[in-house]
C-alpha cells in the first residue's frame, strides 16, 4: 500500500514538473516567420510560380560598405519543384539563388526572371498575376506586351483582335474578352461584340486615352482603385443600335496599354412591350471593372 502511495506521488511530481517546464518555455518558442508578401506569377505556357518573400535580420556593416542582403524567398513551381532561396547582391531588382547558383529567381518590378544554370529555360515571361477578386478564375498573359489579366471562366478570348473603328490603316491590336451569350439572352444587349479588350499602341511616348478614340473624345486624368489612368468615353448610335465605349489608358507605358469597354445594345423601344428586358448595365460594368482592376503591367 505504501509503495502504491509513493508511486502515485512520483507520478504527480513528474506531471507537475512537466507542466511548470511547459509554462516556462511556452513563451520562448521560435515561431516560423510570416512572409512579408505572397505572390503568384504566370509564365509562358500557362506555367506558374508561387512565391513567399521573407525579410531577414539587418546585418551591420562598416561605413561606406554596401549593405548585406539577408532576405529569402520560398518558391513553388507548377512542375512540382520548390526552392528556398537566399537573397544575393544585385544591381537592380531583388535576386535570390541557391548555394551553388544553379537556380536563380530574380524579381524585377511586376516581372520575374528564372535562370537554371544561367539559362532562362522553363519559366519565361513571368508576370505577377493579380489575386482573384471573385469570379475571375482564368488568366491571360502577354509577355511580349508585358501584362497579365484575369477574366471570368465563360468569356471567350480572341488574341488576334484588332480595333478597326478609327478607319483604314489605324487598326489597334490587342486581345478581346467577349461576354458569353447567356449574359445577353432575353435582353437588348448584344453578345456578339460586347466585352473588354486590352489594346496596345507601340512606340508611344505620351500614352493617353485619346489615341484609342476619335479626336472628339474628352480625355481626363483620373485615379481609380489607387491607380492613375487617362480616361475617355464615347456613345454613338446608328440604325437602332447603341455603342458605348470607355477607354482606360495607363500613362507612362510604352508600348501604350489601354483597356476598352465596348457595350453594344439595341433600342429597347423597338421591341414589342414585354418581349425583351433592358440589360443590367450596372452589373455588366461592375464585372468589367473587376477585370480591369486585375490588369498587371510589367
Amino acid at each position: 500500500m505504501k509503495k502504491n502511495i509513493i508511486f502515485i506521488l512520483l507520478i504527480v511530481i513528474i506531471l507537475a514538473g512537466t507542466g511548470i517546464w511547459y509554462a516556462d518555455n511556452k513563451g520562448n518558442e521560435n515561431p516560423l516567420p510570416s512572409p512579408i508578401a505572397q505572390v503568384t506569377y504566370v509564365c509562358n505556357g500557362d506555367k506558374t510560380i508561387d512565391a513567399a518573400f521573407y525579410k531577414g535580420e539587418t546585418v551591420s556593416v562598416e561605413p561606406g560598405e554596401p549593405p548585406i542582403p539577408s532576405g529569402s524567398v520560398k518558391i513553388v513551381l507548377s512542375d512540382g519543384r520548390n526552392f528556398d532561396l537566399l537573397q544575393t547582391i544585385s544591381a537592380s531588382g531583388v535576386r535570390y539563388a541557391n548555394s551553388d547558383e544553379s537556380f536563380v529567381f530574380w524579381s524585377k518590378g511586376n516581372g520575374a526572371l528564372v535562370l537554371e544554370n544561367n539559362v532562362e529555360k522553363s519559366y519565361i515571361g513571368c508576370i505577377v498575376l493579380a489575386k482573384d477578386s471573385g469570379g475571375l478564375p482564368n488568366a491571360y498573359l502577354d509577355s511580349a506586351a508585358g501584362f497579365s489579366i484575369r477574366y471570368p471562366a465563360d468569356y471567350s478570348v480572341d488574341p488576334s483582335y484588332k480595333y478597326q473603328a478609327l478607319g483604314p490603316g489605324k487598326d489597334i491590336s490587342g486581345v478581346k474578352l467577349t461576354i458569353p451569350p447567356n449574359i445577353a439572352t432575353g435582353t437588348n444587349l448584344s453578345s456578339f461584340d460586347t466585352g473588354v479588350s486590352i489594346e496596345i499602341i507601340p512606340a508611344t511616348e505620351d500614352c493617353n486615352a485619346g489615341l484609342f478614340l476619335d479626336n472628339n473624345a474628352d480625355v481626363q486624368a483620373v485615379v481609380d482603385n489607387g491607380s492613375d489612368y487617362s480616361f475617355a468615353s464615347i456613345i454613338q448610335g446608328a440604325a437602332g443600335n447603341r455603342y458605348e465605349e470607355q477607354v482606360w489608358a495607363i500613362p507612362g507605358t510604352n508600348p501604350c496599354i489601354a483597356i476598352r469597354y465596348f457595350v453594344h445594345s439595341t433600342n429597347i423601344g423597338n421591341y414589342p412591350e414585354g418581349t425583351v428586358l433592358e440589360f443590367d448595365r450596372t452589373a455588366l460594368i461592375n464585372q468589367f471593372e473587376k477585370i480591369r482592376h486585375s490588369l498587371t503591367v510589367q
